[in-house]
């Protein structure tokens, strides 16, 4: 579908510029964006999938009803208010702050070419509105496993609402970065989207503080489930496409096939240097850092993907997949606890591909780098200090943390009480629950699967076996 878009573009270019042509132009234009939004939203899958797979089992469910909830909460907010609140309008370019109105209104001419030459006023909305609630899913890894649902629901609608559209407005919506006489540039949103969730997602951890045994005790907080994790990097890798390509605003032909390779390429040399660097440190091939670097390489380029060649894509992910090795193992460090490293890969490699820009390709120069570390600048105070206090906020009237009591037994059950495996002999056992591995299970109180306690009494004794063997080898 994508090569006919790309080929009655080429076609509709060449023979003229009547009406029909024309509008068959607009209309391939309009499609390939609507194809590119459909790209990200299924991204929104891949963050579950990553975000689900790289934790512990017992959360799962919890974590798979966030990622629902904010494409919900996002598309709603973005809708009321988030879209007038980051695209005002004309009156207020060179602003830092302007709103159209609430709700969404294409008005007489928003759905035909006069709005855009590209797109229509519906077509624009419902792009942007994936992208804002992508901005969102990014705090959701680095706060799962301890954040109360309600609280992160809270935050998630205030974000999406107000502080993403309101910084995203400084640059994409003609504000004061877009007038800099030297213009802050992010093509498609290394820090619009990916540091600015970042830096959310580090006031959230900050504020949170690491999970229960992360930093003590000899138990290992591990993955439970690579291969969804693995899934769920290609889900993302393959809606990156969307992501990236869809911001060219256009089917045309160069631009997009050249934002196409700088993306492909950029995920590649990402996941290839982290995979070196791990294999180097750790002396073993490590699977969740060589995905992360994958992502690292996608995030790292997506500032620049439009003005970078095929050598500067390679280099961007290069060092944006060694960056996220080297991160992942400083935040650990200092006990910023990031269960999935959203951190490293969305804040740490967005500022990388950002700065990039006035590093590599057709923008670099002095003026551009000091332009881009401005817009870092704004954007981190801004995105870092809100994202703080909003917590707080939260935290101060109705509790930002589970208690441990629901930590130790996991969110599935402590907020949920269902369990995502119900038919593993680990659900039997209630190890996804908090089992200690202990007290006999058919005693134990409020059990959901009560009426199988013919295999909790069969397997009782195994299952302490099996305990004591996954915690001998930190699994």
């Amino acid at each position: 579908m994508i090569f006919v878009f790309l080929a009655l573009t080429s076609w509709s270019s060449s023979l003229g510029s009547e009406k029909t042509l024309a509008d068959l132009s607009f209309t391939t234009h309009n499609l390939w964006i609507l194809l590119a939004t459909g790209l990200v939203f299924v991204m929104h899958l891949g963050f579950a999938c990553l975000e689900a797979g790289m934790t512990q089992s017992k959360n799962t469910v919890n974590i798979l009803f966030k990622n629902s909830a904010i494409m919900a909460i996002g598309l709603l907010t973005y809708s009321f208010c988030g879209f007038n609140l980051m695209y005002p309008g004309a009156d207020f370019a060179g602003s830092f702050f302007g709103f159209g109105g609430f709700g969404i209104d294409p008005g007489p001419s928003g759905l035909t070419s006069d709005y855009n030459a590209s797109y229509t006023y519906y077509t624009d909305f419902i792009f942007q509105a994936v992208f804002a609630a992508t901005a969102a899913t990014i705090v959701s890894g680095a706060v799962c496993e301890r954040i109360k649902l309600s609280s992160f629901l809270i935050f998630s609608t205030l974000f999406v609402a107000v502080v993403y559209p309101i910084i995203g407005m400084w640059k994409w919506g003609g504000g004061f970065l877009e007038t800099l006489n030297i213009p802050f540039y992010d093509f498609a949103g290394s820090s619009i989207v990916h540091s600015l969730g970042g830096w959310a997602a580090l006031a959230g951890a900050i504020c949170l503080g690491p999970r229960l045994g992360k930093y003590e005790g000899e138990r290992k907080l591990v993955p439970h489930n690579y291969p969804l994790a693995t899934i769920g990097v290609f889900l993302l890798w393959f809606g990156w496409f969307g992501f990236n390509g869809g911001s060219v605003l256009s089917a045309a032909p160069d631009k997009l096939s050249l934002v196409f390779m700088t993306t492909a390429l950029a995920g590649a040399s990402g996941l290839l240097a982290s995979m070196i660097v791990s294999w180097r440190i750790s002396k073993k091939p490590d699977l969740g850092m060589t995905l992360n670097g994958a992502l690292a390489g996608l995030v790292g380029i997506t500032a620049g993907a439009d003005q970078m060649n095929f050598n500067e894509a390679l280099l961007i992910g290069f060092i944006a997949g060694v960056l996220v090795v080297f991160s992942i193992k400083f935040f650990d460090k200092i006990k910023v606890d990031d269960p999935v490293g959203a951190i490293s890969v969305h804040l740490v490699c967005g500022i990388w591909g950002t700065l990039a820009v006035g590093i590599f390709g057709n923008l670099a120069s002095f003026g551009q780098i000091f332009s881009q570390l401005k817009g870092i600048f704004i954007i981190a105070l801004a995105a870092f200090g809100v994202s703080w206090v909003i917590f707080k906020l939260i935290d101060l009237s109705v509790g930002l943390r589970v208690s441990k009591k629901e930590e130790k037994e996991g969110l599935d059950m402590g907020e949920h009480h269902e369990s995502a495996y119900c038919f593993t002999p680990e659900s039997f056992l209630g190890f996804d629950r908090g089992y200690d591995g202990e007290t006999p299970f058919y005693t134990r109180k409020k059990d959901p699967l009560k009426h199988r306690s013919k295999y909790n009494l069969k397997h009782v004794n195994a299952g302490k076996d099996l305990q004591k063997e996954e915690d001998s080898i930190g699994h």
